[in-house]
């Protein structure tokens, strides 16, 4: 017990000498990110993308947006390949041989993200560095390495072509990497935190978690954690995680919007004494770190070898949209996120749009997915605005929401349309209609394009609800291949097939 209270007084010291670097680059951030944007560029110069796009002739951000065009991952995906079956100096200098298997939320297609030696340790690990140090300086009394960790990770295999090369999730990846100094305090076994079979590896960290009273601290995607939750509960018995882990701090999630989870893990966790931490990372980076626990807004993480810029979403639609630099950008206005990393993406499009909550400094929110959105009859409805409306709905019924998903209902003819929602409930609420009404109300009340579009039905009509069994998110992830903490289910869709497919399944 001493030696864990002397390392963990040892990592406060390291986390205060950390804060003051993270306060540097919150009180000059232009400057850091013209240093990113440099060093990205010098440091891929030679290789074949570098030389093809003049990176020797860029002086600044301008010269940056002329010489690259914005790239998804199709234009990549063919310098990736060949990157995978071990060609050097491709998009990043030197040989890569980890890559992040990522498939987004329901693409049948993997996407093959480059880790690099830069990305996994100045980007992802720095990440989950600055992770803790912001914890621990809001928090001074934490405790994380007096006691243990709970870690929910991918699984990692080789690349058959090419033996060397080996993909998997990133967190498998971090994990991997851990330093050997930091694995006492963790749980379960590295050996189990890397099980390939989702479902035996859900069961074992039950196990693990159930046997193990001193846990501080859990990180995950709250659709998972709140299946494990549940299961060890059923393991031990008890009625709350804290009957279980007496003495639990924190919880950091990212993945998904954490408001329709929020009072759930309330329940889980009936005390004001824990935090819950968000963060902002992905296959392609590690971007942003709630630093203020009691405000909504996430710290842009500035020098972790990411560029970024930003695309109005006013402008998405534009064959040729313009992306602001980060000294461009506006409180409260919706933006598509482009970033340029030490992972070899240049101007890429995540696929993110987020929304600047504050830029002194800089914090952000996400706010949806560019590909996620409802906007069939102008009503220009994204993932935060559904979060919120279904969350608002749940605390004034009572009732709990496992997971959803959101389509819009095309009709024949000169009939108004409207949207589909499929919820999978915890609790249902006593009343479905009067739910309904509810939901609708307080999206109308979030979303003035919606607003407009539902009045006197003239647009739309009502939003309409089908419930399925519990289990049915669950096993249509299971059919499509996709258990586990990377995959998620598609909250908004501007077509119909996820929804079809899950009506189908439960023959509805």
């Amino acid at each position: 017990m001493f030696m864990r209270r002397l390392v963990n007084s040892f990592f406060h010291r390291l986390y205060h000498y950390r804060y003051r670097l993270i306060r540097s680059y919150m009180e000059n951030p232009h400057r850091i990110q013209q240093a990113q944007l440099q060093e990205l560029l010098l440091f891929a110069a030679d290789t074949e993308w570098g030389k093809s796009h003049f990176f020797h002739d860029i002086r600044n951000p301008e010269d940056f947006r002329q010489a690259i065009a914005l790239t998804d991952y199709e234009d990549l995906k063919p310098f990736i390949a060949r990157m995978m079956l071990g060609e050097r100096d491709v998009l990043w200098p030197g040989q890569i041989n980890w890559y992040s298997k990522s498939s987004g939320t329901t693409n049948d297609k993997s996407k093959f993200i480059p880790v690099t030696p830069q990305s996994l340790y100045k980007c992802h690990m720095r990440g989950s560095w600055d992770t803790m140090t912001l914890y621990y300086h809001s928090r001074p009394q934490a405790s994380q390495f007096a006691d243990k960790s709970m870690v929910m990770g991918g699984s990692l295999s080789r690349f058959d072509p090419f033996p060397k090369t080996i993909v998997g999730d990133v967190s498998a990846i971090m994990i991997q990497h851990m330093p050997w100094v930091a694995r006492p305090f963790f749980i379960p076994d590295f050996e189990t935190a890397l099980l390939a079979n989702w479902e035996e590896k859900l069961e074992k960290l039950a196990l693990a978690g159930a046997r193990t009273p001193n846990v501080v601290m859990i990180g995950g995607v709250p659709t998972w954690t709140v299946v494990l939750f549940r299961r060890i509960l059923e393991l031990t018995g008890k009625s709350n995680m804290l009957e279980v882990w007496p003495k639990f701090q924190v919880y950091t999630h990212g993945g998904v919007s954490f408001t329709p989870y929020r009072h759930q893990f309330q329940s889980f966790f009936p005390s004001p004494a824990v935090d819950y931490q968000e963060i902002y990372n992905a296959s392609e980076g590690f971007f942003a770190v709630q630093d203020k626990l009691d405000e909504e807004g996430l710290l842009l993480l500035l020098n972790n070898g990411i560029y970024y810029e930003f695309i109005p979403m006013s402008e998405w639609e534009q064959s040729n949209p313009k992306a602001l630099s980060l000294a461009e950008v506006e409180v409260g206005k919706n933006y598509a996120l482009v970033i340029s990393t030490n992972s070899g993406l240049w101007r890429y499009l995540p696929g993110d749009t987020v929304i600047f909550t504050s830029v002194q400094p800089y914090r952000i929110k996400v706010s949806g997915r560019t590909k996620q959105f409802v906007n069939a009859f102008g009503e220009e409805v994204m993932v935060d605005n559904t979060d919120k409306a279904l969350a608002e709905a749940c605390l004034l019924s009572g009732a709990e929401v496992r997971e959803y998903t959101v389509a819009p209902v095309y009709f024949q003819g000169n009939a108004q349309g409207g949207h589909q929602w499929i919820i999978e409930f915890v609790k249902e609420p006593l009343d479905l209609q009067a739910f309904t009404r509810l939901l609708d109300l307080n999206l109308q009340r979030i979303n003035s394009d919606y607003e407009a579009k539902r009045f006197r039905d003239l647009a739309m009509l009502p939003l309409s609800i089908q419930v399925v069994p519990n289990g049915t998110f669950h096993n249509w992830l299971r059919a499509k291949g996709k258990l586990g903490g990377q995959h998620k289910v598609p909250r908004l869709s501007n077509h119909r097939n996820f929804i079809e497919e899950i009506l189908a399944q439960v023959g509805a």
